[in-house]
């Protein structure tokens, strides 16, 4: 300060500085001390200027930190609906894929019950073919009897 005193003036020698010039800087300081600032502008302020050009940096700082968590938040929720997407579709498909085991499992399980009703068919077949041989034979053998009787007969008279 150039000035002890706001209303006095500095001796001759000391005055390197205009009267009013001191005058502002004694002032700045009293108000410095009481933690009072001027702006740019000249407007009185709370803050240290420095102070409120780093507030200013940090608010737009977080502002665009703020954005950028939106975006995120934008972008894993746009991921989030594609997984949710693609694992309804994979689901889906698993159904699908079940549903097409099942389905060739009871196809293999109906093959072998008609596979089982057809050699249960083959079999009373042979056996039916066995009885008619059989029968046939038996047959033949009386007709061959019968023949032989007609023409034991037929020589007789």
């Amino acid at each position: 300060m150039c000035c002890p005193l706001v209303g006095t003036t500095a001796p001759r020698m000391h005055r390197s500085r205009p009267p009013r010039e001191c005058e502002t800087e004694m002032a700045k300081g009293i108000l410095g001390d009481a933690r009072l600032h001027f702006d740019e502008l000249n407007k009185l302020r709370i803050l240290d200027p420095e102070v409120a050009q780093q507030t200013t940096e940090l608010r737009e700082e977080c502002k665009a930190f703020v954005d950028k968590i939106a975006e995120f938040q934008k972008i894993v929720g746009s991921l989030i609906e594609l997984v949710d997407q693609l694992a309804k579709a994979a689901e889906n498909e698993k159904m699908k894929a079940i549903g097409a085991r099942n389905l060739l499992k009871s196809i293999a399980k109906q093959r072998e019950a008609q596979q089982q009703q057809l050699q249960a068919l083959i079999t009373e077949k042979k056996m039916q073919l066995e009885r008619y041989r059989v029968e046939y034979e038996t047959l033949c053998k009386i007709e061959a009897d019968q023949n032989e009787f007609i023409d034991q007969f037929i020589f007789q008279k």
